[in-house]
């Protein structure tokens, strides 16, 4: 039996019927892919769908036998791209890299009428060659859809390339630096320019965009108990806190010795946090521990809950967890680059049945389309720097299905960058709902 989609699910799919360009940015775990599935089952033509690599399958594929099983589809893989478009299937998922590819055989576009770009945001970047390769292919489509939840997880320059791709530029412009020109101010220090926004420039951006634009706020489309963030802060031993200091005093002295830009001053924020993760690399890249009382708090925070969704950033951090959920005997499982399509999918059914005690994950790789909402507690192993995976992250336990209240988890060593780091993902998720407040229905 085929559930009846929610009340502002409908609502979306007769706005994506009704406007033959679409930017759906309700929030994630909102139920974005189910309203497209059934307006694509009501539309003429294939439809060509670009989205993570990650969710082709888990994600698309799931959705579409859940919802439409009457349409038919298939994904281009790397290995044989062709085959999908060639089978005549309704809908052909492919990965956002996978559309350099299409940009060099248009010909298997001939039948398209609409296109979908899920996590609009990996185009953001209009120098990106998988940017270009998708604007070149747009106009082989009478109809485009964008999805994401986190549109601009920066500043609203985030905006300009994925509105060209649906609009060819009408809205925000044809040019990019016309664009920054006349929403941010320059401002000139120490030779490098900075860009800052302009007062107000927002709800001018909104006006230009309201037109094709629909969203629902997560909180008021679905009723599940709340949600609550916890920060969990703990001392470094005095041997850390010695090395983290070194650290940064050597690291500002390098700085020092030439301008403060963006690339440098990265750099230095990663090596940082990386010190107060508590393992560096010596000279030949080999990881040193410098402590492991973060892990066996973390641990110890996953035994005192029911399941637990953990992100990780770093691939020393992922192998201290997991030797220590041996140890304890644990289930596991993990959720990042080196695992197979499959092996995800298996992780996410598992712990879906309460098989698994904690899924240890990856930001990059599990931020889109997972569906997790067996588990009750997201927790951050360390900040991230990324304010579009922080927020996509949380909403993999925190989404629709959800019936018991969850929390959000910020393990944080005290007097260090993660309470900086921390704080910029919620500020930088603030800003983000300014613009996103202003798109509300």
């Amino acid at each position: 039996m085929i559930l009846q989609p929610f009340k502002h699910q409908e609502v979306t799919t007769n706005f994506f019927l009704d406007n033959p360009r679409a930017f759906c940015t309700s929030d994630p775990g909102t139920g974005k892919t189910r309203s497209v599935l059934d307006a694509i089952k009501q539309l003429q033509g294939r439809t060509l769908v670009i989205a993570p690599k990650s969710i082709l399958e888990p994600s698309w594929g799931n959705d579409i036998k859940k919802f439409t099983p009457h349409l038919t589809y298939g994904v281009s893989e790397a290995k044989d791209r062709v085959k999908p478009f060639n089978d005549g299937v309704d809908v052909v998922l492919i990965n956002h890299d996978g559309v350099k590819w299409v940009a060099d055989n248009p010909h298997h576009l001939i039948g398209f009428s609409t296109l979908i770009i899920d996590e609009s945001t990996a185009f953001k970047h209009h120098t990106a060659q998988r940017s270009k390769a998708c604007a070149s292919i747009t106009p082989y489509f009478e109809r485009r859809i964008l999805l994401t939840g986190t549109p601009n997880p920066n500043s609203i320059l985030d905006l300009w390339h994925q509105l060209k791709l649906l609009d060819d530029g009408e809205r925000l412009s044809n040019s990019f630096w016309k664009f920054r020109a006349s929403t941010h101010t320059p401002i000139t220090m120490g030779g490098f320019t900075n860009w800052e926004e302009k007062e107000g420039i927002q709800t001018a951006i909104f006006g230009l965009i309201e037109d094709i634009n629909i969203r629902y706020k997560f909180e008021d489309c679905l009723e599940i108990p709340e949600n609550f963030t916890t920060n969990i802060t703990f001392d470094l031993s005095p041997k850390h806190r010695a090395f983290y200091k070194e650290l940064k005093r050597n690291s500002m002295l390098e700085l020092n010795n030439d301008y403060v830009t963006a690339v440098n001053a990265a750099s230095l924020a990663t090596k940082l946090l990386q010190a107060a993760s508590g393992i560096v690399y010596d000279s030949n890249n080999n990881p040193i521990e410098l402590a492991s009382d973060r892990h066996e708090l973390i641990l110890d925070l996953i035994e005192q809950r029911d399941q637990c969704l953990v992100a990780f950033n770093w691939k020393h951090q992922r192998d201290a967890l997991i030797k220590l959920a041996k140890k304890r005997k644990i289930n596991y499982g993990i959720i990042d680059g080196s695992v197979s399509t499959d092996q995800r999918s298996k992780a996410v059914d598992e712990f879906q049945d309460g098989k698994l005690k904690v899924i240890f994950a990856h930001p990059a790789s599990a931020s889109h389309g997972l569906t997790l909402t067996k588990g009750t507690s997201t927790i951050w192993a360390s900040p991230t720097q990324n304010a579009e995976h922080y927020e996509q992250f949380c909403r993999r336990i925190y989404r629709a299905g959800q019936d018991k209240r969850t929390e959000t988890v910020h393990i944080t060593a005290a007097d260090t960058l993660e309470e900086r780091a921390y704080n910029n993902l919620v500020n930088k998720r603030t800003k983000m709902k300014d613009l996103l407040e202003l798109l509300e229905l």
